[in-house]
C-alpha cells in the first residue's frame, strides 16, 4: 500500500490563497498545511482553519514580505526597501554557485519565524521546512534551529527525490505546477505511479484562489485554482481509494 501525504504550502501568502487552502482542508484531501509566519495574512489563514482537522507546520519564508527578525541584524537577507530578497535573487545566485546571505543572519530570521509561529498558534509546528528557495545557508539554518528547539525537520531540497523527516527517509513526488499546461489530476496520478512503496511519499500542493496580492507577487497563479478543484474532486478521492493509497499526515509519521 502506498502512503501518500498531500501537503498544502503557503497559508498566509494572501487572503485569497487562504480561502483556497481552507476549502481543500474542509472539503478536500489536504491534512497537512504549512504556515508562512511572517506574512500579514497568516493570522487570517489560521482563523479560517480554526476547528478544522489538519496538522500545521512551519513553511519558513525568506523570499517574500517583511522579516520577523530585526532588519538591522539581517542586512544580507533584505533588499533596498527592507523586504526579504526575492526567490529570483536566490535562483540567480544558485546558478553561479554564489551565496549572498550570511549564515548567522539566516539563523536569526529562521528562529524569529519559529517564535512568530508559536506566538500566532500557541503550539509547536508538526513539521518544519522552508518555502521555494535553494540556499546552502537556509538549509544549514533550518538544521541549526531545528536542533536548538528539537523541531521535526522535513529536510528536502526541491531537487531531492529522497529527503528526511525527523531523520527518517521520506520520498518527494514530482510536481509540475509551474507548467502552463498543468493538469493536477494527471500530475497526481503520475506521482502515485512513481511513488515509493516502502516510504512515506510527499506530494506538495499550492492550492489557492487569486487576489491582487498573489497576482502581483507570485508566478504561480491560475494553477493554484486548478489544485483546489482537483483536491476537492470526489472522483480523485475515489481513484485514490481504488489504488489502495493510504492518505497520511505529518503527525502520523
Amino acid at each position: 500500500m502506498i502512503k501518500l501525504l498531500l501537503r498544502a504550502d503557503d497559508l498566509g501568502y494572501s487572503e485569497a490563497v487562504n480561502y483556497g487552502i481552507e476549502k481543500t482542508v474542509r472539503e478536500g484531501l489536504i491534512r497537512s498545511v504549512g504556515l508562512m509566519p511572517n506574512m500579514p495574512a497568516a493570522a487570517h489563514g489560521l482563523a479560517l482553519l480554526k476547528g478544522a482537522d489538519f496538522c500545521l507546520g512551519q513553511h519558513t519564508n525568506i523570499c517574500l514580505g517583511k522579516p520577523c527578525a530585526d532588519p538591522k541584524k539581517i542586512p544580507s537577507l533584505l533588499d533596498e526597501q527592507g523586504n526579504l530578497k526575492s526567490s529570483r535573487a536566490y535562483r540567480e545566485a544558485f546558478k553561479t554557485g554564489a551565496e549572498f546571505t550570511k549564515l548567522e543572519e539566516m539563523v536569526l530570521e529562521v528562529e524569529a519565524q519559529y517564535l512568530r509561529f508559536k506566538e500566532l498558534t500557541g503550539q509547536e509546528p508538526a513539521y518544519f521546512e522552508a518555502h521555494a528557495v535553494v540556499s546552502t545557508n537556509l538549509t544549514k539554518a533550518l538544521e541549526i534551529v531545528a536542533k536548538k528547539y528539537n523541531l521535526p525537520l522535513n529536510a528536502m531540497s526541491p531537487m531531492d527525490r529522497i529527503g528526511t523527516f525527523k531523520g527518517s527517509p521520506i520520498a518527494a513526488l514530482p510536481m509540475d505546477s509551474m507548467s502552463p499546461e498543468y493538469n493536477p489530476w494527471q500530475s497526481l496520478k503520475n506521482a502515485v505511479a512513481t511513488a515509493d512503496p516502502e516510504l512515506p511519499n510527499v506530494f506538495v500542493c499550492h492550492p489557492g484562489y487569486l487576489d491582487d496580492y498573489i497576482l502581483n507577487h507570485s508566478s504561480l497563479t491560475i494553477n493554484r485554482t486548478k489544485e483546489v478543484a482537483m483536491l476537492c474532486d470526489p472522483d480523485i478521492r475515489q481513484w485514490l481509494e481504488n489504488q489502495r493509497v493510504q492518505l497520511i499526515r505529518y503527525s502520523d509519521l
